[in-house]
Parts: structure tokens; C-alpha cells; sequence
């Protein structure tokens, strides 16, 4: 990705772009939600490693995530992912919408979630006991929304991101940053960062969303 956005246009030019653009946006937030969901394997850091990049934000947000990740391996950011979100005990970081939200876990925030998610017909897996408020739950459910394979409804994915990621996602990012424990993920917060920006101010335009 190289952090470009096509300019929108009307009729069925603007369609074809409105797809391109959901497709693409799908993408970032699959890429976002892989990077917080796990711990990444070599193979992993290899692609991320070949990712490019523009002069844009979020362009040059993927460079310093290409570099970060052929600077490492994977024993290392095995254990940088452990020390931010898993822990002894617990993580640095709970990255978790209740948490951020209320302060603690399984708070009202999760039964929002919760809620959201039955009405686009999904529920947790079986095996899965990660409450479903997990940054990387959302982001996924996002990039259904984003390329229409969840919902049609107008404006699903603007519903979802102002109920669920916008009050605290900002946040969540700016604290991987700043962690002491961050070095690769300090980059890819960079890039969370970037694209939520994106994001944050497509939704505020009126009557237009990033999807249209």
C-alpha cells in the first residue's frame, strides 16, 4: 500500500472508486487487525518488510513499518507483542474498548459491541475467549463494512467506527507509541495513527463517507 486515496468522482465513475477505495480501506484495517491480533511470524515481518510507500502520512507510515520489520525478527517482536498485551498477568496495554472507555473489562462498551455484531450475523468463535471489544475484532469488522461484504446498509461502516473505535482507538495508538516496551510497534502504531486520521475525517465530511 502507499497510503493513496483515488479522487472521487460521480455516476458510475464514482461507484467504481467508492468500491476501489472501500477495497483498499478493508485492506489497512485487515492489515491493522493482524498486526494487534497475534504474535508475527517470520513470514509475516518478510511481507511487511516489502511494504512501500508515498510521500502521503500514511505513505510514509508504511516505509517506517517496511523498516522496522526488516530490522527485526521474530523472536523479538514475539516478545514485545507479550510484554505490550499479554504479560504476566496482564499486558502494558489492554486493548480492549471497555478498558479505555470505563477503565475496566466486560463493561457496557463490550454489550454495545456485542450487540453490533449480532445484528451483522457474527458471534465469537468457538475457542475464542478474547472479549469481543478487542481492537483487532474491530478493525476486521471494519473492513467487512468498508468493502460491503458485512452489511449494505448506507453509512454501516461510519455507524460502526463513531459507536465502537472513535472516542478511543486515537488514544490505544498513542499509548503503543509512547510505551517504553514499543519499538516495532511504535511503527505500527504509526500507521494506525495515520489511517484512523484518514479515517476520522472522511466520516466528518457531510453526507459523504470514505465508502461513497
Amino acid at each position: 500500500m502507499d497510503g493513496t486515496i483515488p479522487v472521487m468522482a460521480n455516476g458510475a465513475q464514482s461507484e467504481a472508486l467508492g468500491n476501489e477505495v472501500g477495497l483498499l480501506r478493508a485492506r489497512e484495517y485487515l492489515l491493522l487487525a493482524s498486526l494487534f491480533r497475534h504474535p508475527l511470524s517470520a513470514e509475516m515481518l518478510n511481507k511487511l518488510a516489502s511494504i512501500t510507500g508515498d510521500a502521503s502520512p500514511l505513505g510514509l507510515a508504511h516505509i517506517a513499518l517496511a523498516q522496522a520489520a526488516a530490522s527485526c525478527d521474530e523472536r523479538t517482536v514475539g516478545r514485545e507483542f507479550f510484554n505490550l498485551f499479554i504479560g504476566v498477568g496482564r499486558g502494558e496495554l489492554l486493548p480492549y474498548a471497555s478498558f479505555y472507555l470505563t477503565g475496566f473489562l466486560n463493561e457496557r462498551p463490550l454489550g454495545r459491541v456485542r450487540e453490533d455484531l449480532a445484528r451483522l450475523g457474527l458471534a465469537r468463535a468457538d475457542g475464542n475467549h478474547d472479549p469481543e471489544d478487542h481492537v483487532a475484532t474491530l478493525f476486521e469488522t471494519m473492513a467487512g463494512l468498508a468493502d460491503g461484504s458485512l452489511s449494505s446498509e448506507p453509512d454501516a461502516d461510519k455507524a460502526f467506527f463513531e459507536r465502537h473505535l472513535k472516542a478511543w482507538v486515537s488514544r490505544f495508538l498513542a499509548d503503543v507509541a509512547v510505551s517504553p516496551s514499543s519499538s516495532f510497534y511504535r511503527a505500527v502504531a504509526g500507521v494506525g495513527a495515520a489511517f484512523i486520521d484518514i479515517e476520522t475525517q472522511a466520516f466528518a465530511l457531510p453526507d459523504n463517507g470514505p465508502h461513497d
